[in-house]
């Protein structure tokens, strides 16, 4: 995990202070021939609007930042042309689901997303639903998102208390374990069923990881580094982490 630092997060003091992006105003035509290529390639594709942060300060176990508003054909432009303006970082939430048996459970991403096949946890770049009170909410994110991926709610885990936070170059990966009363296997089906129901799911499966052998190259990097950093503590504890310290999700 060459490059990727993680962070142990007590609290989140995130703004949404609104500003202008340079970068996407500058190439504003470039991103827009871009996305209608993307879009001929792929219909599905909608240009809503996300947040982007472009200010943070980690200070002990605190991260506060600042987040701007953008529409997603900027930010999917930003992505793949490998973050050229680096001022800014796309940081988002993850709900890591945990099995009764100790196996993680993470979401295949469908064809029609813009991350095909790529797996990890429920989650993704927060978007203006997530603005509470003028402040961006990242636990909203994962709730918001562990449903609309999975039909499951949060408040069905134990929530732990803070957040991982994985860095990796300009993404900023805050991740919440989610503890469940029930086995990985026993989830992945519910979860599946789920998304029978749906007409056009993001998951197109859900994949098991029970240890550093189940994970595979579409695992991204922020993943697959806050899997081992989880395994590490766990190994050097001696001991499971254990979900009566967590808390049940009350909304």
């Amino acid at each position: 995990m060459t490059d990727v630092s993680i962070a142990a997060i007590d609290r989140l003091d995130l703004a949404f202070a609104p500003r202008a992006w340079p970068f996407a105003d500058v190439r504003r035509g470039e991103i827009e021939a871009y996305f209608a290529t993307l879009s001929r390639a792929n219909p599905t594709l909608f240009n809503g609007n996300v947040l982007v942060m472009y200010e943070h300060e980690l200070a002990g176990s605190v991260l506060r930042g600042r987040y701007l508003q953008t529409d997603y054909a900027s930010f999917i432009a930003w992505r793949d042309w490998r973050s050229p303006d680096r001022s800014v970082h796309n940081c988002f939430a993850l709900g890591a689901l945990r099995g009764s048996d100790g196996a993680f459970l993470l979401g295949v991403m469908a064809s029609h997303t813009s991350n095909p096949g790529r797996i990890y946890f429920p989650g993704g770049t927060p978007d203006p639903s997530d603005i509470v009170d003028g402040s961006v909410d990242l636990e909203h994110s994962v709730r918001r998102e562990l449903h609309e991926e999975t039909g499951l709610r949060a408040e069905q885990f134990a929530m732990a208390p803070g957040w991982t936070l994985v860095m990796d170059g300009p993404y900023f990966a805050l991740i919440k374990l989610l503890q469940a009363d029930s086995p990985a296997e026993v989830l992945r089906r519910r979860v599946l069923r789920n998304l029978a129901d749906q007409q056009r799911p993001e998951l197109a499966d859900l994949h098991v990881v029970r240890s550093a052998v189940d994970l595979t190259s579409m695992v991204p990097r922020f993943a697959a580094g806050f899997l081992h950093h989880f395994w590490a503590r766990e190994a050097a504890s001696g001991a499971a982490e254990r979900p009566a310290s967590y808390r049940r999700v009350e909304r």
